[in-house]
């Protein structure tokens, strides 16, 4: 039996661990595990898609806002500036709120479980390291500015201590956030990570861009949001753990040993994975100077928007997958992951082609002098076709205890990421450093994908998922074709493409089978009486185990 099946030590042995959310009810009886399984993930998996979306166009309001208000040079800094607290805040959580999603799925919510004596141990020592870490990055912001931040003017040293100083800030609102997708409907979580804090950005960047506030004010309108949701996760946390009501805070030895035998192994490759974007926006502005970064930048939250599909479903089923794994249910965690990395892949990959081909008119809506980062585009865009293809196969190792797995692909991607990049920016630019980003991500998901095979033992790919590749590349081929030879790469090329698509998925709605596929998907949405019977035919993969 591997560790992915083994319960936490100090859990209560020999009862049931209750679940923590509504959506992780209970397992079905064994002959219907994989139905139920693929139900609960489907509802699940729609809310978090939903939420993505919104997070989604609002990111890329709030790039256009950036881009737009402070120019490549200014956009440069701005994207630093986040890079260093995104960085700063991953490498201070220790890999904490990923051991929360997995640790706490596994034990008993309320007064009387033993799931609130968790937070301290996941909170303690990642603040702590976040209070070194902000003022460290304080005192040396003086020095720290002119490399970093270059493009920042005189702002700079303020700039760049105004973001160390709300390092620990972020880094309680993250492990919160983990928290909260656990222990509520996936709804709350949506509500704060999905809703407030991408909605809340823009609106307040751009505010202080209109009123001419500069840099500075402009990043404390990004970091405002942050203490607003970490008040928010407190308020929907402290109910269901029971916390102020009596439950035990105090953990056990055991607790402590458990959780940061998983957690720290997740450290490192936590900061590479949160960092994979910013650590090239940094290189970029080192090795090659601030406008350059500034596109690379802006090519970056395309490639990072097309993402949150992927993100979305992550975040619904990471705790079901938790569930399932630690039971050692890996038949019905392998049809979550292959359900789900269908969605992704046809929700996804028709964004990455349309970059990919549109490159061009994508990056005009930033302005003419970022259409500079269009190869930097195309390449980043079909390295996310293998990203979003293999599927959540990081939540797969992690959710299965396999953190050290996890660590070895992702240092496999940070070493290629970072020794092409150091090669290829002083000479290409943001062109060069996307070539390394796009070779460190194949490197880390193929890698990944060949650990989880081994993990969890059952097949992550089948035929369901080659057809919809298949399906997806002709049709937005034939749509981006259509669009190049009528109206070019630009803005003309991209609508024509567009209604294409519209016309072609209207269409498709005509079809007997299409509506019989979305009327079974409703069904398992909706959890009623016949979802089961529904699953069983557009879910081929659910069978014969």
């Amino acid at each position: 039996m591997t560790a992915a099946t083994r319960p936490p030590t100090g859990a209560d042995e020999g009862r049931p661990t209750p679940a923590l959310a509504e959506d992780q009810a209970a397992p079905s009886p064994a002959g219907d595990t994989g139905s139920a399984e693929t139900r609960r993930s489907a509802r699940s998996g729609v809310a978090g898609l939903l939420g993505a979306a919104t997070s989604g166009l609002f990111g890329f309001v709030l790039a256009v806002v950036i881009t737009r208000g402070y120019g490549t040079a200014g956009a440069g800094a701005f994207f630093a500036a986040i890079g260093v607290v995104t960085v700063a805040t991953a490498i201070c959580t220790l890999g904490a709120e990923t051991g929360l999603m997995w640790a706490l799925p596994r034990r008993s919510a309320g007064v009387r479980g033993d799931a609130a004596r968790v937070l301290p141990v996941a909170l303690i020592p990642p603040l702590l390291t976040g209070l070194l870490v902000a003022g460290a990055g304080v005192l040396a912001a003086d020095a720290l500015a002119p490399r970093l931040l270059r493009g920042s003017g005189a702002s700079g040293d303020a700039l760049l201590t105004v973001t160390f100083a709300a390092v620990p800030v972020v880094v309680a609102m993250t492990l919160l956030l983990a928290a909260l997708r656990c222990v509520r409907p996936i709804r709350a979580y949506v509500g704060v990570q999905f809703l407030l804090l991408p909605i809340a950005r823009p609106v307040l960047v751009g505010a202080a861009a209109l009123a001419g506030g500069g840099l500075l004010a402009g990043m404390t309108g990004w970091l405002v949001p942050a203490a607003l949701a970490l008040l928010a996760c407190l308020t929907l946390v402290a109910g269901p753990l029971g916390l102020g009501r009596g439950a035990t805070l105090r953990p056990r030895r055991a607790d402590w040993s458990t959780f940061w035998r998983f957690a720290l192994p997740r450290a490192a490759s936590a900061a590479i994975d949160a960092g994979s974007m910013w650590v090239g926006v940094l290189l970029t502005s080192v090795l090659a100077g601030p406008a350059d970064a500034g596109v690379f930048g802006a090519v970056g939250r395309y490639v990072l928007a097309g993402q949150l599909a992927m993100q979305g479903l992550r975040v619904a089923v990471s705790p079901q997958l938790s569930r399932l794994l630690g039971r050692g249910e890996r038949a019905a965690a392998a049809a979550v992951h292959r359900q789900l990395t269908t969605w992704g892949l046809v929700l996804s990959w028709p964004v990455y082609l349309l970059l990919a081909v549109f490159a061009l008119a994508f990056l005009q809506l930033f302005g003419p002098e970022f259409t500079a980062g269009v190869p930097a585009m195309t390449v980043l865009a079909l390295a996310m076709l293998v990203n979003t293809g293999v599927g959540n196969v990081q939540s797969l190792l992690l959710m299965g205890g396999r953190s050290g797995l996890h660590l070895v692909a992702t240092v496999a991607g940070l070493t290629v990421t970072v020794s092409l990049g150091l090669w290829l920016i002083p000479r290409h630019g943001a062109t060069g450093a996307a070539v390394a980003w796009a070779a460190g991500i194949a490197t880390e998901n193929l890698t990944a994908a060949a650990f989880a095979r081994s993990v969890v033992r059952e097949p992550l790919f089948d035929a369901a998922m080659v057809r919809a590749a298949v399906a997806t590349i002709a049709g937005v081929g034939l749509a981006a074709g259509v669009g190049v030879l009528v109206g070019g790469r630009g803005l003309p090329g991209l609508a024509l493409a567009l209604a294409v698509l519209v016309a072609g998925c209207v269409g498709m709605l005509t079809l007997p089978r299409v509506r019989a596929g979305i009327r079974g998907t409703m069904r398992q949405i909706r959890g009623g009486d016949n979802a089961a019977a529904a699953a069983e035919p557009t879910s081929a993969s659910t069978r014969g185990r």
